[in-house]
Parts: C-alpha cells; sequence; structure tokens
C-alpha cells in the first residue's frame, strides 16, 4: 500500500481519549486502594497471609548491594493470579493506564533484606544465592523459576504500606508494601525442563542460558524473573539483579542474538512504514534496505510523564547503532531503547531479513502515568500486524511521517542521524 493511502487510514486513537475521560475520574484507583485494605484484614491469620498466591517477584536496588527482594501476590483475588503478572496478555486484553494501576494496587509485595550475593546480609558466612534454596531468598526463587503461580505461607511484621509506588521508564509501577518475617512454600512448584537444566549448568554463562531459554520459547519476562533470582549464569557468578536492570539486560541479551541471527540475511526489498498505537504513545517503524542499522527517537509532549511541564516543549532523545551493534549502554533513552529493538529484531528474524531501522515514539499528555518498558516492546511488536505502507525512498518516507510528527521535518533531522542521513549509504535508497 502506498504510504499516503497507509496514513489516511489509520484511526485516530480512541483509546487515547477513553484514558483521558479515565484520569478525569481517577477515583477507580483510591477505591480500589480501599478495597485491598478490606481483603487484606480478610486474608490475614495472626500475623500470617495464608493461602497467598504469588504469581512473580520483584528485586529492589536501594541500598545496593543489600537490597529488597519480596514476592507478589495478588490479595483477594488468588484464583486470578496469573492476570496480575506483567507480561505482553495485557496488550492483547487492552489494558489502558488505568486497569495497570489497577492490578499494581491489588498486588502485595511481601519483602526482606537480602545481600545480591548471600540471602543474609548480617553474615559472610552465609551461603551463597547459588546455593540458597532455603528460607525467603530460597522461596522466591522458586516462585521466580516455576511456570505457574505458588501457594503461599507468608509471615509479615505490621501492615502493609498502602501507596502506590510510581513506575519508571523501565519499571512497572509498584502497589502496597509489606515487611516479610519468613515464608513458606505450600506446594512443590512445576519448574519447566530446560529452567532446571540452566539451574544444573554452573559452567553456562549467563548470557548463553538467556538465549538457550528463549530458543526453547520461553518470553523475556519470564527469562528476567529467572536472571532477577540470581537463577542463571556461572555458579561464581550468580547473584540477586534487581528488577529494573533485568529487564533491560534481558532485552539488551536477546536482542544480540537475533541481530546475529539476521546477520548474514538479505535486506528487505522496499521501503516500509509500520505504524501503532497503544496508551497515548503512537510509533512509527521505518525499514528501509540495506545492513543492519537502527535508531530510536522519542519526542514527548508537555504534561506527558517525563516532561510534566505543560508549557514547555517537546523533550527529544535519540540513540543508534551501527551494524556492530553498540558497545556502551544508552542512557538517553534507557530501556525503551532496548525493547523497541528486540520487537523490530523479532520481526526481521522471522521474515529473515535485516533492513536500516528507524523507530520513532510520540509520548502525547494522554500518557500520564508511567507502565513500565513492557507497553514500548509490546506495541513495537504488534505494529507489525496487518499492512504495512510503502514509500520510494527512506528519505520520503521520513519527509511524509514528519509531517504528522508534533516537531518539525528540520528539528528531526537534527536530532536523528538516520534521518539526516549520516550513517545512511543514500545510494541504498535510490
Amino acid at each position: 500500500m502506498r504510504l499516503d493511502d497507509y496514513i489516511e487510514e489509520l484511526e485516530p486513537d480512541e483509546e487515547a481519549e477513553r484514558r483521558r475521560l479515565a484520569k478525569e475520574k481517577s477515583y477507580a484507583i483510591t477505591d480500589h486502594v480501599e478495597r485491598f485494605e478490606r481483603n487484606f484484614e480478610r486474608a490475614l491469620s495472626g500475623d500470617s497471609l495464608v493461602g497467598s498466591t504469588a504469581p512473580s517477584i520483584f528485586v529492589g536496588r536501594s541500598n545496593y548491594p543489600n537490597i529488597p527482594v519480596g514476592v507478589l501476590s495478588p490479595v483477594g483475588d488468588e484464583a486470578a493470579a496469573e492476570e496480575y503478572v506483567t507480561d505482553g496478555t495485557w496488550y492483547r486484553q487492552g489494558y489502558g493506564i488505568d486497569d495497570v494501576l489497577q492490578r499494581r494496587t491489588g498486588l502485595l509485595n511481601s519483602s526482606k533484606p537480602a545481600n545480591v550475593d548471600s540471602p543474609g546480609i548480617a553474615s559472610r558466612l552465609a551461603p551463597s544465592v547459588h546455593d540458597t534454596w532455603e528460607g525467603f531468598v530460597g522461596v522466591q526463587r522458586e516462585v521466580a523459576i516455576a511456570d505457574r503461580p505458588v501457594d503461599l505461607e507468608i509471615g509479615l511484621e505490621g501492615k502493609p504500606d498502602l501507596g502506590l509506588e510510581a513506575g519508571t521508564d523501565v519499571a512497572t509501577p509498584r502497589g502496597p508494601r509489606a515487611n516479610a518475617r519468613d515464608a513458606e512454600l505450600r506446594e512443590n512448584p512445576h519448574v519447566p525442563r530446560p529452567v532446571k537444566k540452566t539451574l544444573e549448568d554452573d559452567d553456562w554463562q549467563a548470557q548463553g542460558a538467556m538465549t538457550y531459554l528463549y530458543r526453547r520459547g520461553f518470553d523475556v519476562y519470564e527469562i528476567n524473573s529467572i536472571l532477577s533470582a540470581g537463577a542463571l549464569g556461572e555458579a561464581a557468578q550468580r547473584r540477586l539483579v534487581p528488577t529494573r536492570w533485568s529487564i533491560t539486560a534481558v532485552d539488551d541479551t536477546v536482542g544480540q542474538y537475533l541481530r546475529g541471527r539476521i546477520r548474514n540475511a538479505p535486506s528487505v526489498d522496499e521501503v516500509q512504514v509500520w505504524a501503532n498505537e497503544y496508551m497515548g504513545n503512537r510509533y512509527w517503524v521505518i525499514l528501509a534496505p540495506g545492513t543492519w542499522e537502527y535508531e530510536l527517537v522519542e519526542m514527548k509532549a508537555p504534561g506527558s510523564i517525563w516532561n510534566p511541564d505543560p508549557a514547555g516543549g517537546i523533550w527529544m532523545a535519540s540513540a543508534s547503532e551501527g551494524f556492530e551493534g553498540r558497545s556502551s549502554y544508552v542512557e538517553e533513552t534507557a530501556g525503551a531503547y532496548y525493547a523497541a529493538r528486540l520487537g523490530v529484531l523479532e520481526h526481521l528474524e522471522s521474515v529473515g531479513r535485516q533492513a536500516k531501522c528507524l523507530v520513532l515514539r510520540e509520548v502525547s499528555d494522554d500518557y500520564w502515568a508511567p507502565v513500565g518498558v513492557w507497553q514500548v516492546r509490546e506495541s513495537v511488536r504488534n505494529a507489525f500486524d496487518g499492512e504495512c505502507g510503502t514509500a520510494e525512498s527512506f528519505h520520503e518516507a521520513v519527509a511524509t511521517v514528519a509531517a504528522r510528527l508534533p516537531v518539525g521535518h528540520d528539528r528531526l533531522r537534527r536530532k536523528s542521524e538516520l534521518a539526516a542521513g549520516l550513517q545512511s549509504n543514500l545510494s541504498a535508497f535510490e
């Protein structure tokens, strides 16, 4: 389909308008917190949370290397525990910002301090994380490696803090938190065979183990939980990894694996433009003939999250890589860079092609609360559904899309190396 026709057929963002109305009626979050408090009181037996079901874990990064480690469990909705797990299902079910926040306010984070190398912070003689299968850290690891929610009994110290902690550009928001005294398994968790294999191999480097699990059908969400619990890598190197760090580490590692898979693949044979819109974020993915290059450009509207000044201008950031990838961590666009790149590389690997790729992310003021980098990953992954628009050249595609952006073509060219042609071999687009 010609690019002009493709753009004309893009539907208006009804989802964004619905989220705007939800923001104006945000009492639902307050009501949900109050409902959680009532459910918590009913679920508490003495100072223990009996009948708890934990679908996932959280590892914090404050006070590193002595960090909080926790198990996440819905209170009052244990039968639907799997619905509280952050993954691509939330996108497929059309979750909005309020839906995500309500899931997080219903998920209790029962946490306890631990050292990244050892379950105890008081003694250097405590067993290493690699050897730990008892106590709170051991239970947390069992939850992380299981392929379904695990029934637990959690001993608590005091009542939970019911505040909602805002998310980041990488991690989802966090809801109520409570100090855990201990935790006990109420069942034997089911651990998939590939996960057992990575656990039993003490000499397997973490990158290789992550790639192995991905090739065996595990999504990045499952892999980053296992990595976070210190259950991947060479025995001497295994340690607890803060959730925020593990998310980006897995996206980067799997992305490097996929880049290697397309390294010798033929190029796409036309300039393609793909688009998607979700939660007040619009994504444009432009693929052009040539060897692998990639750039993410973010444009964040005034009043949106990360650019909260309503009187300010459009905030822009960009990061890029060439055929050999990057040798340093991306600071400016952070986890979004690796999440968007993963979505692009998965598509290219699936069609057996490589390409020069420019991803443009517009963040409108409808994105009023951060929900985590998963929405970037899933938005780009799903941008390749359906039909794309085509253009005669890369620069025609950029110019056409730029007319729909909140910044002008000239400003985009000043910020983007690919749009400016600094990295591009122009002859490839003629």
